[in-house]
């Protein structure tokens, strides 16, 4: 929960200062570098791709797709004359080098790197192999500057988890916090590459989860990360946003009907969008040839789509960004989208290495345009600014392909710098949410917190810690206490007449000084001959493991569990020595069903 992470980084009132600050500077530390990492493999990762489009497509094939308005060429274009045949084969070339360096070297780099790291999160402790960061930059760097259709969150997801589960196994670190690291470090990788640090942060604790569930131990976390990564990569290639928008504004209410068509069209296209990447996925999986050359057969489908449709290759940022300024067809917007569907599917499904967030921007932002020109066209008093349904697609794609409704509006409202279409975005995002939420592109995402093989038990947990002793008041039971004098011998005619399985011993002020068990006597039950030397004193322990009414249930069943034993006394919490009666398992266990089957009737009722 949030509270465990803020104890990390504030002070606990009556705890010495300087050692919270020590502790608390210390995991700040640990989430700095993180950023710093993050922030140094999303530069490294950029200039890559900058570098592999120029010297691929632009050099081999001539092909110069356009660039969003926050980014630039770091090298002049050269005067290559454009060739449909080498952008027809070129991505065949990238898939064979990238599935021979993938299924080589690190097999669980192939595909979309952030399901890797959400099953990393939920199966595996969070870890993440040290070479699986370097393998998936090198291999979606060239599936992406080759014509290959994928986005560069995967990627920059897996050098920031892959760093921030490397950390936390050198340094010893419980699985719990190298999940927290892991995902802190997908949330700074993220929210620097696209420039959207507070979405980077939201995004790792929302992705995790098909419910609108955050894993709220990751968002402080994900956050410092986020902010110092994000900085680390403006400072080398320039502040602003990615996509730069005219200012869009909501005044309309009427737009809202336009916008609702709008959710159902998107919710449609992600299905088709889903069912595609991972029906080639599957398709992909049973062919019987060697891993390593189906990426190639993927990126020659690939080739075969850009031969006819060359802005459905790459990025297709630039694309984005004209649909934005309204330069574009439906036409081709419609081209677009779809194109960008099957060329991601091809790309990514077939074991190529590239995220799913990127071509997700570009399908729903040519959705967007296109429904926004259609009913500007229809109702132009309506609709005035068909741009600005670009931006509310961009959103609401994502939303229906991956359940992340709250940060996919911060991060498209960051990447755009557009704050004024918050409305319509939260309208078509729910709607999308609602009506898509039995589909995911992110597979390895679980329904909820309980459904989470990383919170096995705590749930369990947080019941028992809810409930004391005192709530079972009337199931702790009155027992007779056994003088610690009282000869062996009279024990026994007492022990022939009475149904208690633990005896408590007092002294002779009738306090508590021991306890024994009906398995304790078998010893001297069975050796006749020390009978009649033997008195109670010697058989119990003064060892007690006692539990008051102030205790919870999860620390009673603790005890229980620590010398496997059946029954514990309750006694004053002021006065261990006067015994209230002994409190069962067995009860405890009851009582926790009891209260589960209560909540699970008040759930349903609501």
């Amino acid at each position: 929960m949030l509270k465990r992470i803020l104890k990390r980084l504030l002070p606990v009132a009556g705890e010495d200062m300087s050692e919270n600050i020590t502790h608390a500077g210390k995991w700040a530390f640990y989430f700095v570098l993180i950023g710093l990492i993050a922030g140094l493999g999303s530069i490294l990762f950029h200039y890559l791709c900058l570098l592999g489009s120029h010297y691929f497509m632009d050099m081999v094939a001539g092909y110069r797709p356009p660039a969003p308005a926050g980014e630039h060429h770091i090298l002049t274009p050269t005067t290559t004359p454009f060739s449909r045949w080498m952008l027809l084969f070129l991505p065949a070339l990238g898939g064979i080098f990238s599935g021979w360096l993938v299924y080589t070297y690190a097999p669980e780099a192939e595909g979309h790197g952030t399901d890797a790291a959400i099953d990393a999160f939920h199966n595996r402790g969070g870890f993440i192999r040290g070479r699986v960061p370097f393998v998936k930059t090198l291999a979606s760097a060239v599936t992406l500057t080759t014509g290959g259709s994928g986005g560069r969150e995967g990627p920059i997801a897996q050098i920031g988890a892959g760093f921030g589960s490397f950390l936390a196994t050198k340094l010893n670190l419980t699985d719990r916090d190298r999940r927290i690291m892991m995902a802190a470090g997908i949330g700074a990788g993220v929210g620097s590459i696209f420039r959207a640090p507070l979405a980077g942060a939201l995004f790792a604790a929302e992705v995790l989860y098909r419910d609108p569930e955050f894993e709220s131990d990751v968002i402080i976390p994900a956050g410092i990360s986020s902010v110092v990564a994000y900085c680390l990569f403006c400072l080398v290639f320039g502040w602003g946003s990615l996509f730069e928008s005219p200012d869009f504004v909501f005044r309309n209410p009427l737009e809202l009907g336009p916008y609702l068509v709008l959710a159902l069209v998107l919710v449609a296209t992600g299905v088709l969008y889903i069912k595609s990447f991972y029906g080639l996925t599957a398709l992909f999986h049973k062919l019987s040839i060697p891993n390593h050359f189906k990426p190639a057969i993927g990126g020659l489908c690939t080739g075969i789509i850009g031969f006819f449709l060359p802005q459905a290759l790459a990025f297709g940022y630039g694309f984005a960004q004209m649909a934005l300024n309204n330069q574009l067809t439906i036409s081709f917007l419609l081209a677009l989208a779809i194109g960008k569907i099957f060329t991601t599917s091809f790309s990514i499904g077939s074991g190529g290495s590239g995220g799913v967030f990127g071509p997700s921007i570009v399908i729903g932002g040519a959705m967007g345009g296109a429904v926004g020109k259609f009913f500007h066209n229809i109702m132009p008093g309506v609709v005035t600014e068909p741009g600005a349904f670009v931006v509310v697609g961009m959103a609401g794609f994502f939303t229906a392909v991956s359940n992340t409704p709250i940060s996919t509006i911060i991060f498209v409202s960051e990447m755009t710098n557009s704050y004024h279409l918050l409305l319509p975005s939260l309208m078509v995002c729910s709607v999308a949410y609602l009506v898509a939420r039995k589909w995911t592109i992110f597979h390895n995402q679980v329904k909820g917190r309980i459904d989470s093989p990383a919170h096995a038990g705590e749930f369990f947990v947080d019941i028992l810690q809810s409930i004391h002793v005192k709530d079972l008041m009337a199931k702790v039971r009155k027992v007779d206490l056994i003088p610690q004098n009282m000869p062996f011998m009279e024990f026994k005619q007492y022990f022939s007449k009475t149904k208690q399985h633990y005896f408590p011993v007092m002294d002779t002020h009738e306090r508590l000084v021991g306890i024994f068990s009906s398995t304790d006597i078998r010893e001297v039950l069975f050796t006749p001959e020390i009978e009649h030397l033997v008195v109670v004193n010697d058989i119990a322990t003064t060892d007690i493991i006692v539990t008051t009414m102030a205790d919870d249930l999860n620390s009673v069943m603790q005890k229980f569990t620590t010398r496997n034993i059946e029954s514990l006394p309750v006694v004053r919490e002021d006065d261990h020595g006067i015994l209230i009666g002994m409190l069962r398992r067995r009860e405890v266990i009851a009582y926790y069903n009891e209260r589960v089957q209560e909540m699970k009737s008040r759930t349903g009722k609501g």
